[in-house]
C-alpha cells in the first residue's frame, strides 16, 4: 500500500511538472502564434481580434506582401542569405584558427591577449558602431556588404573563439603529440585532427552566427542605406509608415516568411547544437 501511494505521489509530481512546463511553453509561444494568426487575418481585424484562432483567413497578406516593396521579397531574402552565409564561413575559419592558437600554442602574453579578447564581450554594439562607421567610411565601404562580412574573417566575434577554445582544451593533447611524431605541423594538426573532432562546437557557432546575422537589424540599417542592398530585416521596416497606415498584415506575413530559414537551419543543426553545448564548458 505504501509503495502504491509513493508511486502515485511520484506520478502526480511528474504530471504537475509537465503541466507547469507546458503552461510556460504556451506563454512563451503565444507571441509567435499570435503573429502567425495575424498574418492570415484581414488587416482591419488584427488588433480588434486578439485570439490566436482567426475567424476568417486572408492569404492575400502573403501575396500582397511579397510584391509590396520595390523588389519582390525574395530579393531581400537573397541579400540576407549571402551576408549570413559569408558570416558563417568567416566565423568558422577565423575563430577556429584563433581558438586553436589560444588552446594549443604557447606564446608570450597568451593569457593577457585571451583576457583582453574576453573583455570585448562587455562592449555593446552601440559603443562600437560610431568608430566602426568612421573607419568603414574612410575605407569607402559604406553601402557595401564588406562592413558586415570582412570582420567575420578577422576573428571578430570573441564569443565563438571562447566557445571553441573551451572545446579544444577538452581534446586529449596526446592526439597532437602522435600527429607531431608522424611529421604533422600545426596547420595539419588543426585541419586533420582538431577540426574533425570539433564538429559540435563548429555547428553551434555556425547556427548562432546564422541566426544573429539573419536577424541583425541595427548594423545592416546603419551600413546599407541603398535599397538595392537591403536585407530582410531592413526591408520589413518599410512596411511600417510613421506618418501613414502601417500594413500590419503584410508585415506579419513577411515576418513569418523571414523566420522560415531560421527554423530550417535550427532543425538541421539542433543535434549538433545540443551536443556542442553539453560538451563545451569551463575547463
Amino acid at each position: 500500500m505504501a509503495a502504491e501511494l509513493k508511486a502515485s505521489g511520484g506520478r502526480s509530481r511528474r504530471l504537475s511538472k509537465h503541466a507547469l512546463l507546458i503552461g510556460f511553453g504556451l506563454v512563451m509561444l503565444y507571441p509567435l502564434l499570435w503573429m502567425v494568426s495575424s498574418s492570415v487575418k484581414p488587416s482591419e481585424t488584427i488588433f480588434r481580434d486578439p485570439s490566436i484562432w482567426p475567424t476568417s483567413f486572408d492569404l492575400g497578406n502573403y501575396t500582397d506582401g511579397w510584391t509590396a516593396l520595390e523588389h519582390p521579397f525574395h530579393f531581400y531574402l537573397l541579400n540576407s542569405a549571402v551576408i549570413a552565409l559569408l558570416a558563417v564561413a568567416g566565423n568558422l575559419i577565423s575563430c577556429s584558427l584563433a581558438a586553436y592558437a589560444f588552446a594549443r600554442l604557447n606564446f608570450r602574453g597568451r593569457n593577457v591577449f585571451f583576457a583582453m579578447m574576453l573583455a570585448t564581450l562587455m562592449l555593446p554594439i552601440h559603443v562600437l558602431i560610431v568608430p566602426q562607421y568612421v573607419l568603414f567610411s574612410q575605407l569607402d565601404w559604406i553601402n557595401t556588404d564588406l562592413p558586415l562580412v570582412v570582420p567575420k574573417f578577422l576573428a571578430h566575434d570573441a564569443f565563438f573563439i571562447f566557445l571553441m577554445v573551451q572545446f579544444i582544451r577538452g581534446l586529449p593533447r596526446e592526439l597532437d603529440e602522435a600527429a607531431r611524431i608522424d611529421g604533422c605541423g600545426h596547420f595539419r594538426i588543426y585541419w586533420r585532427i582538431i577540426m574533425p573532432l570539433s564538429v559540435p562546437a563548429l555547428a553551434t557557432s555556425a547556427l548562432f552566427t546564422f541566426i544573429w546575422t539573419w536577424n541583425d537589424f541595427f548594423s545592416q540599417l546603419i551600413f546599407l542605406t541603398d535599397p538595392e542592398l537591403w536585407t530582410m530585416p531592413v526591408a520589413l521596416r518599410s512596411f511600417m509608415d510613421g506618418q501613414g497606415e502601417t500594413a500590419w498584415g503584410q508585415l506579419f506575413a513577411m515576418s513569418i516568411v523571414g523566420l522560415a530559414p531560421i527554423f530550417g537551419f535550427f532543425l538541421a543543426g539542433q543535434r549538433y547544437l545540443t551536443q556542442g553545448i553539453s560538451t563545451t564548458g569551463f575547463r
